[in-house]
């Protein structure tokens, strides 16, 4: 018998492989058995997917670790072993065998330059190759002269629009052929199940309970418990328990929980990691841009690390806590994208502060929703403020779902705010009248205004006085946000100044006593009030949110990035309060505001509008996954390390860059191989913590050096200002659109 191999490193057999996708394919089966699928048509897929590693080219590239020219992707050569005949005496349907051959063929992406003649040569040596191969899961040995082309011909795909009868379908077989297939190679289980949430959150109301004896899940949670089986659609007060009602309309399903902000997924995460006690290496991930960073600050010694992010990039896990992009990044189609919207088909999403998103974002969400929907899956939508538009927008789309008939309130929380509205520009007077040793947060709608304001104050010797935006680097950054959360906690009862931007609008449990910030929209300015009074009641006269409106001026970052028509009407309605602003009136001032009547003119409606026409305008397979990132993120920034960084800190960043461009050898063990690529990871770490993030504007001229760390990658090393105090200070931009940052 011919030991024909699947994988190099380590050597493994196309029948052990194979064995390891149908182990995980009973895993599957056993974790999910009400899914609805074709689970033969499946199993046929992992049986015969890598048959066609058989050829001797594919062989040849195993054993030497190098190119074979000519050789023909073995996914299109896999479909040569399949009995269409058979299948057809079995039920099969012609439109079945084409999604089960259209599976196989593209369970790897790859370009397609072979000709007929090359395909039929290469299939006349399989039958050859097949005398030697002897498997027990195949009763039939069939290997026919070609491939018949009614099931599949090159560079034919199924498309959504000409195929809808079996787009799905196909989705749903290829997508979960690759999960299946990355888990084998990756030898982790492909899913972990989830029996216990329902029983952490049940300990957790006990404990509760001890506490306070009539304790009870209130309205909120009690709602969503209620509603487990639908994509619901709930509008909460902040400090109602949003993320438990999450969690406890998750229950013991797979689940997704997404946030906006990455330090509010870290926050989320903590708490799911404290409520589940154990196991959270099986139970829980953390997924967004710094994953690997944050499981290694945190890692304990006995988790191996680079399982644990790989079993969470793998969606593996029962439980992910993330950043919109890292699952919704489908809407795009790109080569590869069936296996999230496969896996989301047996999934529960929580989607929070929907109204946090930017236009194309909140395009992408509400089409990746349609999808969902379509597939199966469930979400829910809780947040603090919802615009009337979005239910217009989930409607039109096609969505199902149950809106709640009315907000969830706390009425023993529903005095938390009295503003005071002045029509002028924030005012550095102001902030020191208020200051007497309170917990002050000013937020302002960009970083310049907020390092002027910062500035200024320390001018003026005032003392305690922080400052967080986006372009700190990380090092700092993270330190600040440190900073924030131990003076915001409500425990704490030391005083101090923070000047922030949009970084702390969502999901931060801080707790300051008075609020000043500048009008960005209604719907941001409710997000900031929850950043003061978060869990208390205003029971004194006076004001503890002071908003600044901007006079004759527009407040900062107005027509840049605020919509300028939003914040005008925002502005006529918020100039009609003075006083105690309670929940009911939060809500019906958002109602009032964001209609489609009252927004259809304005740039932000019809930057969703055209993101979602251009979204569902996309042909599927046209772009890559690296290109979809780009356009997804709406990368218009570049990471840099302020020279002052550099040259303070050359020698720690050049050992790393060291490190991580380090090559090794490809016959290395896979023991070797993980703690070169722990290494490696650390390096990088280490080397981010020197950078920030900057639009790619302000690198033209301005760049010192470029710090090439491989062939794909370097990092620019930026002539800017920098301090720890104050971050990247504004730098002259060679082609000005404007001089502002939001975050």
């Amino acid at each position: 018998m011919n030991k024909y191999l699947a994988k190099s490193n380590p050597k493994e057999t196309i029948q052990e492989h194979t064995d390891n996708l149908l182990k995980n394919y009973r895993v599957l089966k056993e974790t999910y058995p009400s899914l609805e699928i074709n689970w033969d048509m499946l199993y046929k897929a992992c049986l015969y997917h890598d048959f066609g590693k058989m050829n001797s080219k594919f062989q040849e590239k195993i054993e030497t670790h190098r190119l074979i020219p000519g050789e023909i992707p073995h996914g299109i050569l896999s479909l040569a072993f399949i009995d269409y005949e058979d299948l057809e005496a079995n039920g099969y349907t012609e439109e079945d065998i084409r999604v089960l051959f259209h599976s196989i063929a593209y369970h790897h992406e790859r370009e397609l330059d072979y000709t007929d003649e090359e395909l039929e040569n290469e299939i006349e040596a399989l039958v050859n190759e097949f005398e030697g191969f002897h498997y027990n899961k195949i009763s039939k040995r069939y290997v026919p002269d070609y491939i018949e082309e009614t099931f599949y011909f090159k560079n034919d795909r199924i498309y959504e629009e000409r195929d809808s009868d079996i787009f799905f379908n196909y989705i749903m077989i290829k997508g979960l052929l690759n999960r299946i297939d990355y888990s084998a190679s990756g030898y982790i289980e492909i899913e972990n199940k989830n029996d216990f949430l329902s029983r952490s959150l049940d300990r957790l109301m006990n404990e509760w309970k001890e506490k306070v004896p009539n304790c009870k899940w209130n309205d909120l949670q009690e709602y969503m418990i209620k509603n487990k089986d639908k994509n619901v659609v709930v509008v909460a007060q902040t400090g109602m328990g949003k993320t438990e009602a999450g969690l406890l309309w998750i229950g013991d399903n797979k689940g997704f929980f997404t946030l906006p902000l990455k330090t509010a997924i870290n926050s989320i995460y903590d708490r799911v990691v404290e409520l589940i006690k154990e196991n959270k290496e099986d139970r829980v991930g953390l997924l967004h841009s710094d994953t690997f960073s944050q499981y290694i600050i945190n890692a304990s010694e006995n988790i191996d690390v680079s399982d644990y992010y790989n079993r969470t990039k793998q969606m593996s896990l029962p439980l992910t806590i993330c950043t919109l992009d890292q699952i919704f990044d489908f809407v795009y189609k790109y080569r590869g994208f069936e296996p999230k919207i496969a896996t989301l088909a047996y999934s529960k999403v929580v989607i929070d502060e929907i109204q946090m998103y930017s236009p194309d974002l909140l395009a992408y969400l509400i089409i990746g929703l349609s999808y969902i929907n379509k597939v199966g899956g469930k979400f829910a939508i809780l947040t603090a403020t919802l615009p009337k538009f979005i239910i217009n927008l989930l409607e039109e789309e096609g969505i199902e779902f149950e809106l709640s008939e009315k907000a969830f309130i706390n009425k023993d929380l529903n005095n938390r705010h009295s503003l005071k509205v002045i029509d002028e520009e924030i005012d550095i007077d102001k902030i020191v009248e208020l200051y007497k040793n309170n917990k002050v947060l000013v937020i302002c709608n960009t970083v310049h205004m907020a390092q002027e304001v910062y500035s200024e104050l320390m001018n003026r010797n005032v003392e305690r006085v922080n400052l967080l935006h986006s372009r700190f680097i990380k090092k700092h950054r993270k330190e600040k946000e440190d900073k924030i959360l131990s003076l915001g906690s409500y425990e704490n009862k030391d005083y101090g100044i923070w000047i922030s931007t949009q970084v702390v609008e969502a999901s931060l449990d801080i707790d300051f006593d008075i609020l000043i910030t500048e009008l960005s929209d209604v719907n941001g300015l409710f997000q900031r009030l929850g950043r003061c009074y978060r869990k208390r009641n205003f029971n004194t006269e006076g004001y503890n949110c002071y908003v600044y409106t901007g006079g004759n001026k527009k407040c900062s970052g107005v027509g840049y990035v605020i919509d300028e028509e939003i914040y005008q009407l925002s502005k006529e309605e918020i100039l009609r309060v003075d006083g105690p602003l309670n929940e009911e009136m939060k809500v019906q001032i958002i109602n009032n505001l964001y209609t489609f009547e009252r927004l259809k003119d304005t740039k932000y409606l019809s930057q969703v509008r055209d993101a979602i026409k251009f979204v569902k305008s996309i042909k599927e397979y046209d772009t890559t996954k690296n290109e979809v990132k780009k356009i997804f993120r709406n990368i218009d920034s570049v990471t840099v390390i302020p020279k002052q960084i550099y040259e303070e800190n050359y020698i720690e960043i050049d050992k790393n860059i060291s490190i991580i461009s380090k090559e090794y050898s490809k016959e290395i063990s896979i023991e070797e191989r993980k703690n070169i690529a722990l290494e490696k990871a650390l390096a990088r770490n280490k080397l981010m913590d020197y950078t920030v993030s900057v639009r790619t504007s302000y690198n033209e001229g301005n760049v010192d050096k470029v710090l090439e760390i491989n062939k794909y990658e370097s990092i620019p090393v930026l002539n800017c200002d920098y301090s720890e105090d104050l971050g990247v200070q504004k730098i002259k931009v060679q082609k000005p659109e404007n001089n502002y940052e939001f975050l």
